[in-house]
């Protein structure tokens, strides 16, 4: 039997009523995990990770590919309804879908987030399918000088994007990357800028910064606009009178969109997720840059362009799909999410490699099967099921749901880093996001910088390694290349279009 018959003929494991229970429970954990501030599917498997030794490889698997795509969809959620991302990827989302909330059209919002995570997850999960053995190998002839020019790219167009604020995005990026040299080097093991202090030996985590820059902060601007309240009251009686069918997207929505969107950002997330390290967020950012560049509606951006949720949301649910091959094939994690599913296939005595494809296909075939399934069905249920609780969220009196969510959103900072340090920096990070806000500095650029900058960093110092200090190798790679010439072209677009009347 061929490979694709052998993977497909495993599939089926996937509805034995056991396996597709724990594929059920593993989506709505990570529904959780996934728009809980502070909580994402990274803690929910490893949380998870010794209670699969009680269970069989293939109900393990399946449940971590559920949580990983459910937890990569949820993070839309608190993003649109309370401007505060559940995960790093949905940064994009809640530019966009927070527009449309304070519009009274958060239904919308959330409907084409999950239209858009739907799509993008069932075709990662097909290209997945279809295309890994192909896929690995072409991600080998992508050396050091082309991953550093991609993440150059990621950075340069997302800083060129925020239009008038290109300057102060930029100082946003350099901060975010000066934050991230704390700590170990990236290429030895010395520490650096610790200041004497043993606890900056470990750096700064993600999640504080997260928690600090997007949900402490929101929750400040939120309290300092108490007066402004009465102006909500429009949006909180929407919330409360919303109809299921409020969540449908409209069909000239979509069509506006287009097909072509969707494809291309689907590619575009598989491809990012394909590549070792990059994970969700750089995906969301590129194909969403990618989108503005093309759209003939670039104005919305930012201001509420369900373009825009389609391409990042697309974008973060099909790397999902693309970040398990190098971890299949190489035993290199994609993403962090995936650095832990390589820690169940060990711990189910299974070595990453090409004779997965061969010995293994019924393990392989249930997995991916998972990541289908969650998103071409479980995704649009849960909107279904759930969706005017999400929404309903925003009719919440306001003091206690912020208060709820900054207590949540601190023991989450704590679980995920288990030190009250990490914990006590998300609450530092907060107040100076909240300055910075202020005096008109986009906070998202700050995160991409901490994000981007270490890989920057260490692709950087290799390649210069490699070339013996000579920076020509960056133009004498092709890959390197032709991901300069894209960021030039990006950058002109992007200019022009700042410049251009506003489409009609």
């Amino acid at each position: 039997m061929t490979y694709l018959g052998e993977v497909l003929s495993g599939a089926s494991a996937l509805f034995a009523p056991s396996v597709l229970g724990f594929m059920v429970l593993g989506f709505l954990i990570g529904t959780f995990f996934g728009a809980v501030p502070g909580l994402t599917a990274v803690l929910a498997i490893a949380l998870l990770l010794p209670f699969t030794y009680s269970l069989d490889a293939t109900s393990a698997l399946v449940m971590c590919a559920s949580i990983f795509m459910s937890g990569m969809y949820a993070g839309s959620i608190t993003a649109t309804t309370v401007n505060i991302p559940g995960a790093p990827s949905s940064v994009m989302t809640a530019i966009e879908g927070h527009c449309l909330m304070a519009r009274g059209e958060g239904a919308s919002a959330l409907g084409h987030a999950a239209l858009a995570s739907m799509i993008g997850g069932a075709i990662g999960a097909i290209l997945l399918l279809v295309f890994m053995p192909l896929t690995a190998e072409l991600a080998l002839h992508i050396k050091t000088p082309g991953k550093f020019s991609l993440i150059l790219f990621a950075i340069v167009v997302i800083v060129v994007a925020q239009r008038g604020n290109v300057a102060k995005a930029a100082a946003m990026a350099v901060l975010g990357m000066m934050i991230a040299t704390v700590g170990v080097d990236v290429m030895q093991p010395l520490p650096r800028f610790t200041f004497g202090t043993e606890t900056l030996v470990e750096g700064i985590d993600l999640m504080p910064l997260i928690i600090g820059t997007f949900a402490i902060s929101e929750i400040m601007v939120q309290a300092q606009a108490g007066a402004q309240r009465a102006g909500r009251l429009d949006v909180e009686e929407a919330a409360r009178s919303l109809r299921r069918r409020a969540f449908l997207p409209r069909w000239h929505e979509i069509r506006a969109i287009g097909p072509f969107t969707y494809l291309k950002s689907a590619l575009i997330g598989y491809g990012v997720g394909v590549l070792p390290g990059a994970g969700g967020s750089m995906a969301a950012f590129v194909s969403y840059a990618e989108a503005m560049r093309r759209s003939r509606r670039r104005k919305d951006f930012g201001r509420g362009s369900r373009e825009g949720i389609a391409a990042a949301e697309c974008a973060n649910n099909a790397m999902c799909g693309g970040a398990f091959v190098p971890m299949l094939m190489f035993g290199i994690p994609g993403d962090p999410t995936t650095a832990v599913v390589l820690g169940v296939l060990v711990i189910n005595g299974l070595q990453p490699g090409p004779q997965l494809l061969t010995n293994q296909t019924e393990l392989i075939g249930p997995m991916i099967a998972a990541l289908f399934f969650s998103a071409l069905v479980l995704i649009p249920l849960a909107l279904f099921l759930f969706g005017p609780l999400f929404i309903r969220i925003v009719s919440i009196a306001k003091p206690p749901l912020y208060t709820a969510i900054a207590v949540v959103a601190l023991v989450g900072a704590f679980v995920a880093t288990f030190s009250a340090f990490q914990m006590a920096l998300a609450l530092v990070f907060g107040v100076v996001a909240y300055v910075l806000r202020l005096a008109g500095y986009p906070t998202v650029t700050l995160l991409l910088g901490f994000i981007l900058g270490p890989g920057l960093e260490e692709y950087l110092r290799r390649s210069l390694s490699l070339s013996h200090g000579e920076p020509t190798i960056f133009l004498t790679s092709p890959d390197s290349l032709a991901f300069l010439l894209l960021t030039v072209v990006f950058v002109v677009v992007l200019m022009r279009s700042a410049k251009a009347p506003e489409p009609t």
